[in-house]
């Protein structure tokens, strides 16, 4: 008896152990493991998704495919505006091309698009968008083209009034404006007038829709100026037409002003 007690003494913790590994193991037997379904449930619960959590992911997801729908809704009404406009233009059309790039420093100025040699697409070919003018290229790689705006303020354009035929040329101010410098003296202009491409630009052809006269300053010296607002909306430009053009640039046909104002 007192040789029992030692040895229980001794290996009570061990027998405990093997015993209750004994009970579990036929708990799980005879439960078809429910108890250790249960634990897991009871210790992972707290880092499980809710149903409110899974509600909210779900409405997330949900709500991104509503919006991916706008988004291609707005680039096929874009794609539609554009395409009436060129249905519309006698300029002959190339191609049309998706802007892929505008640098931060010169966003006003430059665009990049996804056309270029390969696609036939040239330097000096115009680039026009829902309204009118957008610019005109500049250089060229097998697959992009840089375009210069027409709100670049080194980007100088010969135009005209559309009603009267008074001429000058536009200066880039703004993404949305830019300034009508004009030759005469006493210019028959007035707010609303439509401004077009006047065939003295040797850059552009004559009759592209530039934009409307917003407001004249008869009193600037030497000559009167005006603030054309641009029809195309180039903060917002995702697309462009590209239209193949020739320069006339040995074609002296312009006055000196605007030899020198149309830069390369």
């Amino acid at each position: 008896m007192f040789t029992l007690r030692r040895w229980w003494d001794k290996n009570a913790l061990r027998a405990g152990l093997v015993l209750l590994a004994i009970g579990t193991a036929l708990g799980i037997r005879q439960t078809n493991g429910a108890l250790v379904l249960e634990v897991y449930q009871l210790v992972s619960g707290p880092f499980q998704p809710s149903e409110v959590t899974e509600q909210r992911l779900e409405k997330a997801y949900v709500l991104e495919l509503q919006e991916r729908v706008i988004e291609l809704e707005n680039q096929n009404q874009k794609l539609r505006e554009l395409i009436d406009y060129d249905k519309n233009s006698k300029l002959a059309t190339t191609t049309l091309a998706a802007v892929i790039g505008r640098s931060a420093d010169h966003w006003w100025q430059h665009l990049t698009i996804n056309k270029g040699t390969s696609d036939k697409v040239k330097r000096g070919d115009i680039a026009t968008g829902p309204g009118g003018l957008v610019g005109r290229v500049i250089e060229v790689t097998p697959n992009t083209a840089r375009i210069l705006l027409v709100t670049d303020p080194t980007s100088q354009i010969g135009v005209k009034v559309s009603s009267s035929r008074s001429t000058g040329y536009i200066q880039g101010e703004t993404d949305s404006q830019a300034t009508m410098q004009f030759f005469e003296k006493a210019p028959v202009v007035k707010a609303g007038d439509v401004v077009v491409t006047s065939s003295f630009s040797r850059l552009f052809p004559q009759g592209i829709p530039v934009g409307r006269v917003a407001s004249v300053d008869m009193g600037n010296s030497p000559a009167p100026k005006a603030t054309v607002q641009l029809s195309v909306p180039m903060s917002n430009l995702e697309w462009v037409t590209i239209h193949p053009f020739t320069p006339k640039l040995n074609v002296d046909a312009a006055p000196a002003k605007i030899v020198t104002d149309d830069n390369p």
